[in-house]
């Protein structure tokens, strides 16, 4: 069978094939502790499912605007300026099922054969697949152990080249935890002032920091014209399987965003967005609860993790992942994930599934519950023990 050549260019998703590896060994009898997926283990509010069944209940099952519909776009606007203290208009919001499409549909609109993307290394593995598809070269940014998995600003300046079209920032951070300073931030404004290079920041763990208070790169005085923010629902409020994510942007841009919407899903669920409406205007309680047990995780999986011999992770201040350094183990990242996996029953995700710079580490997730953590940690050690 022939492809398109274009399909080699496109990569994928680790996790969900460690994910389908875990599930046939589980269907075959093993018990496995999944902290490979990077999905909360709780339920959607109820007060957001009711908003959809009543949505739904309502007729609310036709096509509605390609960008989203007029409500949602202006809560959107809303709740981001109090997240970013800037204000935004509907008109620049586009809402998509899920947030990959924004990643996609911004990278497809600016970006050329030819140009070139800095992403950050270890990183979410699409932003390199997406770019690669668009004939672009991708341009890792390594992001660095020794300064809280952020990256050197002169690192970073090196890198840019008359061919830089976009960087992509994203914090707080998959895989690392890390959550990039205002400093920093900052610092990536002042190196593209005055060119003609995109900033497009992923920020769909924003309500997940345990340390300090959440920035926003869009926060900083006079970027907005150059910026792209990509956010959803998926992690905040335990919505992954709605596919309902945003991106906030000049309108102009927007405009032909929506026009790459049209041609691909014609306009995503009217029902969800009606949840979506509810999840931003409605009690929070449910959110700000996951957020403290993720917190209280956090301690417990790094605590643990800094007693296994060979093992040193540094505690994350934000999402729901660990990166644990496992180079004084006497094996390499990729064969550390297929033995615990079949050795221990653990599911976790080798460093390297996040790009050249993720050798050397582990990821794990700690959407899981604190007795499924300790115990995937006591079979990590006795795992270990028999290297």
């Amino acid at each position: 069978m022939k492809f398109a050549n274009r399909m080699g260019l496109l990569g994928t998703e680790t996790a969900f094939l460690v994910f389908a590896k875990a599930k046939a060994l589980e269907a075959k009898g093993k018990n496995i502790i999944h902290l490979e997926i990077g999905e909360p283990d709780f339920d959607t509010p109820k007060n957001i499912v009711n908003a959809a069944v009543k949505a739904l209940q309502e007729g609310q099952t036709h096509y509605g605007p390609a960008p989203g519909i007029p409500a949602l776009r202006k809560t959107i606007a809303d709740d981001a300026k109090k997240w970013r203290g800037i204000n935004f208009n509907p008109e620049q919001v586009v809402v998509t099922p899920g947030a990959k499409p924004i990643m996609f549909f911004s990278i497809m609109a600016l970006v050329n054969p030819g140009d070139e993307v800095i992403y950050p290394n270890p990183g979410f593995p699409i932003y390199e697949s997406v770019i690669r598809f668009a004939e672009a070269t991708a341009v890792p940014l390594p992001l660095l152990e020794s300064r809280d998995f952020s990256f050197e600003i002169d690192t970073l300046k090196k890198l840019i080249t008359p061919k830089t079209r976009m960087i992509i920032l994203n914090s707080p951070h998959n895989p690392t935890g890390g959550v990039l300073s205002r400093a920093d931030l900052e610092a990536v404004a002042n190196l593209i002032d005055g060119k003609d290079i995109w900033v497009l920041t992923d920020e769909v763990y924003k309500e997940l920091v345990f340390e300090g208070s959440y920035f926003s790169f869009a926060s900083i005085p006079g970027v907005m014209d150059r910026t792209i923010i990509l956010d959803g629902y998926s992690k905040s409020y335990a919505m992954t399987g709605w596919r309902l994510g945003y991106g906030i942007m000049p309108a102009e841009l927007a405009e032909q965003i929506t026009k790459l919407a049209i041609n691909c899903h014609s306009c995503t669920a009217s029902f969800t967005q009606y949840a979506g409406i509810e999840a931003l205007i409605g009690p929070q309680d449910d959110s700000k609860k996951m957020v403290a047990e993720f917190r209280k995780r956090r301690e417990v999986i790094v605590d643990g993790l800094n007693q296994i011999k060979g093992i040193s992770c540094l505690k994350p201040k934000g999402a729901f992942y660990v990166f644990p350094n496992i180079t004084k183990l006497p094996i390499s990242s990729q064969k550390l994930e297929n033995y615990l996996l079949e050795e221990a029953g653990v599911a976790t995700l080798s460093g390297t599934a996040f790009g050249k710079y993720g050798n050397g580490y582990l990821r794990l997730s700690y959407a899981n519950s604190i007795e499924n953590i300790n115990k995937a940690l006591q079979r990590i050690e006795n795992a270990l023990q028999k290297l």
